[in-house]
C-alpha cells in the first residue's frame, strides 16, 4: 500500500468531521447571526480546503476555495447570512459528502463535477460587490486599499497591523509516513488564525515533499497561545511548541488604544515556557473498524472456549484446572467488558445529521418546524448503530412531512405556527428507547383504514372490528401509505414497514402512540448490543433453549389445575394476573412434564413459557442466523455452549406478535 493510499482513510475521516461541524453551524446561522457558528463554519471550509489541496483532489479545494470566500464576507461583516446564500452552502456541502464518497471509494472526487455550485457562489459574490460598491458611492466613499500582504524575501509576509508575535516550533510524529502532508494541514489551520511572516522550510519546499518533519514559523495572530496551540496540534503531530517572538513590539499600550504614560489595569503578559515535554505520548488512535471486528469475534471465541473449559474442570475435578480457569476467567470477561466498551458509539453520530433532514423537508413542504434532541450521549454498539440511520430517517421525515400541519392550518386549530419535533435517547434497563415525539395532528385511524380496504388489505367488516392499535398496525404492512399523491418526499409506499423489518433485524421494537389533533410518538426499544448476552439456559422435551435474562420477570411453578382455554389459546393466574400461555411445540415438539414457568415480559405485555428444567443462567455469544435460513420468528440467533451443543436463542419481542 502507497503512502498516499494510507493517508486517504485518515483524510476521509477528518473531513467527514469539519463537514459534519460545517453544516451544523450553517443551520445555526440560519436562524440568525452567531458569531461563533461564524468563526467555526470558516475554520472548517478553511481545514477542508487544506486537507483536499494535500492530498491532491483539485476539485475538492475548488469548491471550498470559493465557500470560504463567501463564509469571509460573512466573517468580515461586510456581508450576511441569506436563505439564498445557505441554500448554495448547503448545496455546496451535499456536494462534498458526495465527493467524500468518492475518495473513501477509491476515487480522487473529479467524477463528481462542481462547477454548477462554483458558479452560483460566484454570482453571490458578484452581487455583493455590486451592493458594495453601491454603497460606497451613496455615502461619498472612496473604495478602500487592499489589505497589503506584501511578500519578502525568504517567504516572509508584511502584517497589515501591529499583532502579537508568536515563533513556533511543529514536530511531526519520526513514525508519520507523510510528514509534509501533516506538516501542510497544521500551516493552513493556522493560517485561518492570523498572518505567517516567516515559516522553514518554505511552503513550497513543504509542498515538493521537503520536509524532515520540524517546521519553525513566526505568526502575528490575536487568537492567543492556547488557540494558536490547538490549531497546529493533531494527529501525528508529535509536540507544538510556543512562545512570544523575539523582536516583537514591546509596547502594546498603543496598538491597544491606552495612552502613553498609562499604565494598563492588567500586568502585561509575560512569554510562556516552550512545552518541556518532547517525547509526548500519542493517546488517541484510529483504527480500522474491520480489525476491531476481527478482535470482538476472538473475544466471542474466548467466552465460548472459557464456558467449555469450565465444564470440562467440572467434571474432571481437577483443583488446579479450576484456579486456572478462574484467573483465565477473570481476564477474559475484562477483556470482553473492554471491548464492548470500545464498540459502543454516542447517538450523536446519527442524531447530529438530523436537522438538516428536518430543515431540508420543513422547507420543501413550507413548513415551520422546531427540531429539539435530547440523549444524544446514550451509547449503543455499532453493529446497531450501523442499521438505526436509516429507520430514523424515515421517521424523521414522516413526522415532518405527514405529521406537522401547514402553518395556516395549525393557527386555525389554535396551535403555534411553527411545529415542533422532539427526539430523545435513554437507557431503560438493559435497553435504549428512543422516541420520536411530534405536535402534529396525529393518525387518522379511519382515514387509515379507508387506504387499507382500497388496498385490499382487509375488508370493511374487518375495519370495523379493529381497535386504534390494530389499526395503527396497518401502517407498517408492505406498500401502504396514507398519502394522497405522489411527491420526492412520501407517497412512494416505502417506509415505516422498511423501518420495522430494520428494527427487527437489530432485535428491536416499534411501538406507535397517537392521539387526534395532538401528535404522535414512535417509540423505538433496541438492545444495547446484540453480540454476549446473560442468558437463562432451560429443557423442553429434550432440547435445550436460551431465553435472555433481561426478557424474565420470574420463575414460577406450573399449577395446571389453574390453566384454562379462553378463544385461541390457554392461560393461566398467575398472583391474581391472567397471563397467556406462550407453547414452542412447533419449535422443539410438545411435552407432557412442563413443571416450570418462564413469565417474560415484552415492553409492558406479560405471557409465560412452560418448560421441563431450568439449568441456570449462562453469559453467551448470540450468533446471527445464516442468511440462507433467513428471520425466523421467535428466535434471535444461536449460541454455542461449553460442550459444544447449539442451542436457539428466544426473541421474546417477536414470539409475541
Amino acid at each position: 500500500m502507497s503512502e498516499f493510499e494510507q493517508y486517504r482513510s485518515l483524510f476521509v475521516a477528518e473531513s467527514r468531521e469539519n463537514l459534519e461541524n460545517l453544516v451544523n453551524n450553517l443551520l445555526i446561522l440560519e436562524k440568525g447571526s452567531d458569531q461563533n457558528a461564524i468563526d467555526e463554519s470558516f475554520r472548517s471550509i478553511h481545514t477542508l480546503k487544506g486537507a483536499s489541496a494535500s492530498m491532491g483532489f483539485a476539485d475538492m479545494e475548488r469548491l471550498c476555495h470559493t465557500m470560504e470566500d463567501a463564509l469571509q464576507l460573512i466573517r468580515g461583516g461586510s456581508s450576511e447570512m441569506s436563505a439564498d446564500l445557505e441554500n448554495i452552502l448547503l448545496s455546496c456541502t451535499d456536494l462534498l459528502e458526495e465527493m467524500l464518497d468518492d475518495v473513501e471509494a477509491g476515487g480522487d472526487s473529479s467524477s463528481k463535477n462542481p462547477d454548477h455550485q462554483v458558479q452560483a457562489l460566484h454570482a453571490w459574490l458578484g452581487q455583493q460587490d455590486i451592493e458594495s460598491a453601491g454603497k460606497g458611492e451613496e455615502l461619498g466613499c472612496k473604495e478602500p486599499a487592499e489589505e497589503s500582504r506584501e511578500t519578502l524575501p525568504d517567504g516572509e509576509v508584511a502584517a497589515p497591523e501591529d499583532r502579537p508575535e508568536y515563533a513556533m516550533t511543529i514536530t511531526v510524529a519520526p513514525e508519520c509516513m507523510m510528514k509534509d502532508v501533516r506538516a501542510m494541514i497544521a500551516i493552513q489551520n493556522l493560517e485561518a488564525l492570523g498572518t505567517i511572516r516567516s515559516i522553514e522550510p518554505s511552503k513550497e519546499a513543504i509542498d515538493e515533499g521537503k520536509c524532515e518533519g520540524t517546521i519553525h514559523l513566526t505568526i502575528a495572530s490575536d487568537a492567543g497561545e492556547e488557540a494558536l496551540r490547538t490549531a497546529a496540534q493533531g494527529s501525528e503531530i508529535a509536540t507544538v511548541e510556543i512562545k512570544e517572538a523575539a523582536g516583537a513590539p514591546k509596547d502594546r499600550d498603543s496598538a491597544a488604544g491606552i495612552p502613553a504614560g498609562r499604565q494598563p489595569t492588567e500586568p502585561e503578559r509575560k512569554p510562556a515556557a516552550a512545552a518541556p515535554d518532547k517525547n509526548r505520548e500519542i493517546k488517541n488512535l484510529r483504527v480500522d473498524i474491520a480489525q476491531l471486528d476481527h478482535i470482538m469475534n476472538l473475544v466471542e471465541d474466548l467466552v465460548i472456549n472459557r464456558g467449555r473449559l469450565k465444564q470440562i474442570a467440572e467434571e474432571k475435578k481437577i483443583k488446579e484446572m479450576d484456579e486456572a480457569i478462574s484467573m483465565v476467567e477473570r481476564s477474559v470477561s475484562e477483556l470482553q467488558s473492554l471491548m464492548m466498551m470500545i464498540r459502543m458509539i454516542p447517538l450523536s453520530h446519527i442524531f447530529n445529521r438530523l436537522p438538516r433532514v428536518v430543515r431540508d423537508v420543513a422547507q420543501y413542504d413550507h413548513k415551520e418546524v422546531e427540531f429539539i434532541m435530547e440523549g444524544g450521549e446514550t451509547e449503543l454498539d455499532r453493529s446497531v448503530m450501523d442499521g438505526l440511520n436509516d429507520p430514523l430517517l424515515h421517521l424523521i421525515r414522516n413526522a415532518v412531512n405527514h405529521g406537522i400541519e401547514d402553518p395556516a392550518v395549525r393557527v386555525e386549530a389554535g396551535k403555534p405556527a411553527k411545529g415542533l419535533v422532539k427526539l430523545s435517547a435513554y437507557r431503560d434497563r438493559d435497553n435504549v428507547i428512543i422516541k420520536l415525539t411530534d405536535d402534529g395532528a396525529g393518525i387518522n385511524v379511519e382515514k387509515v383504514k379507508k387506504k387499507a380496504i382500497e388496498k385490499g388489505l382487509i375488508t370493511a367488516e374487518t375495519a370495523a372490528t379493529l381497535s386504534t392499535d390494530e389499526a395503527i398496525d396497518l401502517l407498517f404492512q408492505p406498500g401502504f401509505s396514507t398519502a394522497d399523491t405522489i411527491t420526492d418526499i412520501s407517497g412512494r409506499g416505502v417506509g415505516l414497514d422498511v423501518v420495522k423489518r430494520s428494527i427487527e433485524s437489530l432485535k428491536g421494537t416499534i411501538k406507535v402512540e397517537t392521539t387526534p389533533g395532538q401528535g404522535s410518538t414512535f417509540e423505538l426499544l433496541l438492545p444495547p448490543t446484540m453480540a454476549i448476552v446473560d442468558v437463562m439456559i432451560v429443557r423442553l422435551n429434550g432440547r435445550r433453549l436460551a431465553i435472555p435474562i433481561s426478557s424474565i420477570v420470574e420463575v414460577a411453578n406450573f399449577r395446571k389445575d389453574t390453566m384454562h382455554h379462553i378463544g385461541k389459546g390457554d392461560v393461566t393466574l398467575i398472583r391474581d394476573e391472567v397471563l397467556q400461555i406462550l407453547r414452542l411445540d412447533e419449535m422443539v415438539g410438545s411435552s407432557d412434564r412442563c413443571e416450570i414457568l418462564i413469565v417474560v415480559q415484552y415492553q409492558k405485555r406479560k405471557c409465560c413459557i412452560p418448560v421441563d428444567a431450568v439449568e441456570g443462567k449462562q453469559e453467551v455469544v448470540v450468533k446471527p442466523l445464516s442468511s440462507f435460513i433467513g428471520t425466523t420468528k421467535g428466535i434471535s440467533g444461536v449460541t454455542i455452549l461449553g460442550d459444544g451443543d447449539v442451542v436457539p436463542v428466544l426473541d421474546v419481542n417477536t414470539m409475541q406478535e
